[in-house]
């Protein structure tokens, strides 16, 4: 099966994502979140098809939704109190090794309760962001990477790693039915391959970081525990946490869920929705840099945010599925330039030693809050409110905007 445009769109990741100017380490690194994004991104439209195939109820995939995203946050905060006594290198190969049995498990188990428990051990990401383990590992290696304007674009080609790769993947959502009705192959058993390939990449990325040099070998100031920077990393941990919790009523899987139910859409039509939103959130994430070199890194979190919000809401109350999906596709547009802004503002908010340790730390509490939303999204699903979770997240996006402008509007970030 040819997907269309895909060569080309793979042509332009490449150029974008390993410049020959970047060094080897960093590529690896983008790399690695290229690989990681191109299974999350059908998984997240699969993982409900897949969990309601094996019989279950809506409120069981929100439940399930929120393990994940609970055992991650535990998981980085646990990175955040003491990974800085053991090198990243070693921790990150440790994440591979349990990306691949997280695949392998749930292509293995169809009970609900084994899966619960290894959606909460394990590194499935049922979102648009990622919120495992390996975000505070790889962020804190590309922060020693570039400094000033130039952090900000390497952490811009991470989130478009992630976000461009996301959609590529999406595209595969509809390879299930293809096979189904063109090879002959049972849904269920395609399903189930889907996560063995999403074990296999996580072998990959177990190979690929075997070549990162140790942290000894490279120009990193020893990591400490959160000191000076503490009150700061706080603040920004707390409205993080608004942030995540709107979000995690809305992580892609339920996105994906809501479309199914509200509109009653295939998902190779879901998938190719997600592939286009990828693409304009890449295109969002690469013009990032430049918007924040015009305006600073906080208002181009707060400003394009705000709008993205609103076209949520309005998609809720759309009363058909081309307007629907087309002010989400607005919304794409926008919501995603805060990602690799808000990276850099942490980086350069705190002291080189305590980057690691705050990159956990305002992960984590994102990681804990949006745990929260799933299971409260998936019973507001599966109660006849669907439009409730889309209200309630941009109502509070923009709070948390809005408060995140007030706090910190007159904070002077080092040149």
């Amino acid at each position: 099966m040819r997907l269309p445009g895909v060569s080309r769109t793979w042509d332009v990741a490449r150029r974008l994502l390993l410049p020959e100017e970047t060094a080897p380490p960093a590529q690896m690194l983008l790399l690695g979140r290229a690989l990681r994004a191109l299974v999350d991104g059908y998984v997240a439209v699969l993982l409900p098809v897949y969990l309601l195939a094996l019989g279950m109820k809506v409120w069981q995939v929100g439940l399930l939704s929120t393990a994940t995203l609970l055992g991650s946050a535990l998981t980085t905060l646990a990175v955040g109190a003491w990974g800085h006594r053991v090198d990243s290198r070693q921790l990150l190969l440790a994440a591979g090794l349990l990306m691949a049995a997280t695949g392998l498990a749930f292509a293995g188990f169809s009970a609900f309760w084994p899966l619960l428990l290894i959606a909460f051990v394990g590194t499935l990401n049922p979102g648009a962001g990622d919120v495992s383990v390996f975000l505070p590992l790889e962020q804190a290696r590309l922060a020693h990477a570039a400094q000033g304007a130039a952090r900000t674009v390497l952490f811009a080609r991470y989130s478009v790693a992630g976000a461009l790769f996301a959609a590529l993947g999406a595209l595969a959502a509809g390879l299930p039915d293809w096979l189904a009705t063109h090879a002959g192959i049972n849904q269920l058993a395609a399903l189930r391959g889907m996560f063995v390939l999403y074990a296999a990449v996580g072998f990959s990325v177990w190979t690929l970081y075997r070549h990162l040099p140790h942290a000894h070998e490279i120009a990193q100031p020893p990591a400490t525990p959160l000191g000076p920077s503490r009150r700061t990393v706080v603040k920004l941990a707390a409205l993080f946490s608004i942030d995540a919790f709107a979000g995690g009523l809305l992580v892609n899987a339920l996105l994906a869920l809501w479309l199914f139910q509200r509109f009653h859409l295939p998902p190779a039509t879901v998938g190719l929705y997600f592939f286009c939103a990828g693409l304009l959130a890449t295109a969002s994430l690469l013009a990032a840099p430049r918007v924040a070199r015009h305006i600073g890194l906080l208002n181009t979190m707060v400003f394009t945010h705000i709008p993205s919000s609103i076209f949520l809401m309005l998609a809720a109350l759309a009363p058909n599925a081309n307007l629907a999906l087309g002010l989400l596709l607005a919304r794409a547009a926008l919501s995603q330039m805060d990602v690799p802004t808000r990276n850099a503002y942490v980086m350069a908010v705190v002291t080189p030693p305590e980057r690691t340790a705050a990159a956990s730390f305002t992960a984590v509490p994102r990681s804990l809050a949006s745990a929260l939303g799933p299971t409260l999204a998936g019973v507001l699903l599966g109660s006849g409110w669907p439009a409730l979770p889309l209200l309630a997240c941009g109502l509070l996006k923009i709070g948390y905007d809005l408060g995140l402008l007030a706090t910190f509007r007159r904070v002077r970030l080092p040149k």
